[in-house]
C-alpha cells in the first residue's frame, strides 16, 4: 500500500468510527426514552392500585389525606370486612358466577367457533356474520329483553338470571373460530381415519392446539363476569344475592361512604383476578411466541 492511501484511508477510519459512535449513541438515547415511556406508562396503570392499598390501610380520618403512605398504617379495615358475614356471601356468588360462566364460554363458544371453522353447510357465512352482528348492539339496550326473559322464566334474584346473558359471547365465538383457521385439515383428517368422531376429533385433536386461544378468552371472560356491575344490579334484589362489586356499592351507602372499607373489600377482591391471570399467561405468552415463529 502506497503513502498517500495509507494517509487517505486514515481520515475515512477516523470518520466511519465517529458515525459508529454517533448511531450508537442516538441507539442509546432512543432506547432510554423509550424506557422512561414505559416507566411513566407503568407508574399511570399503576396509581390505582396503589392508592387503593394506600387507602385500605389508613383509618378513616386519614382518608382524604393525599399521602400515599399511610401515618397510621392499621389492618383494621381488613378485620372488619372479612369479619363481615356479607362480604363472604358476596364474594361466594361472584366465583360461582365468573367460574361458571367462564367454563360455559370455553365450552360453547370454542364448539361453535370449530363447526363454522371446519364445516361446510348452506348458510355458514350467514351465521357467522348474524353472531358477529350481536357485537354491534350496545349492552344496555339489550337489559330490558334480558330483564323481561328472566321474570318471565322466574329468574329473577338467581344465579341464572343473572349468568345467562353471558354464558355465550359472540366474541368467544370470533376468537376461537379465528384461532381454529390455524389447525391443519390434515390433522383432523387423520384422526378420522383413524376412527375418531367428530366431538373426539374436537376435544382431543382441535382443542389442544388453541391452548392460547383458550387461556386469553378465560381471562377475559372471568374479569369481564367478575368485575360486571349493571346486569347484576338489575337482576338482584336481596343482598344475599349481590355480587362483590354490587356488594360494595350498597356496603360504601350503609356505612356513609366509608372509603377505607370500600377500597379494601375492593383489594381483597383483586386477589382472583390475579391467580386467574398467573394461572393461564403462560399459554397466551406461549401463543405470542409460537404467532411469531409462524410469522
Amino acid at each position: 500500500m502506497s503513502v498517500a492511501s495509507e494517509v487517505s484511508g486514515r481520515p475515512q477510519a477516523a470518520t466511519d468510527l465517529l458515525f459508529s459512535r454517533k448511531a450508537k449513541k442516538q441507539r442509546n438515547m432512543g432506547q432510554i426514552l423509550r424506557w422512561m415511556v414505559l416507566f411513566l406508562g407503568g407508574l399511570i396503570m399503576i396509581a390505582p392500585i396503589a392508592y387503593m392499598i394506600s387507602t385500605s390501610l389508613k383509618w378513616p380520618h386519614e382518608v382524604y389525606n393525599v399521602n400515599l403512605i399511610p401515618e397510621e398504617p392499621t389492618i383494621e379495615n381488613y378485620t372488619y370486612v372479612l369479619e363481615d358475614g356479607r362480604f363472604y356471601g358476596w364474594f361466594v356468588n361472584s366465583i360461582i358466577i365468573a367460574l361458571i360462566t367462564t367454563v360455559s364460554n370455553l365450552f360453547f363458544d370454542s364448539l361453535v367457533g370449530y363447526t363454522l371453522c371446519k364445516f361446510r353447510f348452506p348458510g355458514r357465512q350467514i351465521v357467522f356474520i348474524a353472531i358477529l352482528s350481536t357485537l354491534m348492539i350496545p349492552t344496555e339496550m339489550l337489559v330490558i329483553p334480558w330483564y323481561m326473559m328472566s321474570q318471565s322464566f322466574g329468574w329473577l334474584d338467581s344465579y341464572w338470571g343473572i349468568m345467562f346473558p353471558g354464558l355465550m359471547t359472540a366474541f368467544g365465538t370470533f376468537l376461537m373460530k379465528q384461532f381454529f383457521e390455524s389447525v391443519p385439515d390434515d390433522f383432523l383428517e387423520a384422526a378420522r381415519i383413524d376412527g375418531l368422531n367428530e366431538f373426539q376429533i374436537w376435544w382431543r385433536i382441535a382443542m389442544p392446539l388453541v391452548k392460547p386461544a383458550l387461556a386469553a378468552l378465560a381471562i377475559f371472560v372471568f374479569l369481564g363476569n367478575w368485575t360486571a356491575f349493571l346486569w347484576p344490579l338489575i337482576v338482584t334484589n336481596s343482598v344475599e344475592m349481590y355480587t362483590v362489586p354490587v356488594g360494595l356499592s350498597g356496603f360504601g351507602d350503609e356505612v356513609d361512604v366509608a372509603w377505607e372499607l370500600i377500597m379494601t373489600g375492593a383489594a381483597i377482591s383483586t386477589l382472583p383476578t390475579l391467580i386467574v391471570f398467573l394461572i393461564f399467561q403462560r399459554f397466551i405468552i406461549r401463543g405470542v411466541v409460537m404467532a411469531g415463529l409462524k410469522g
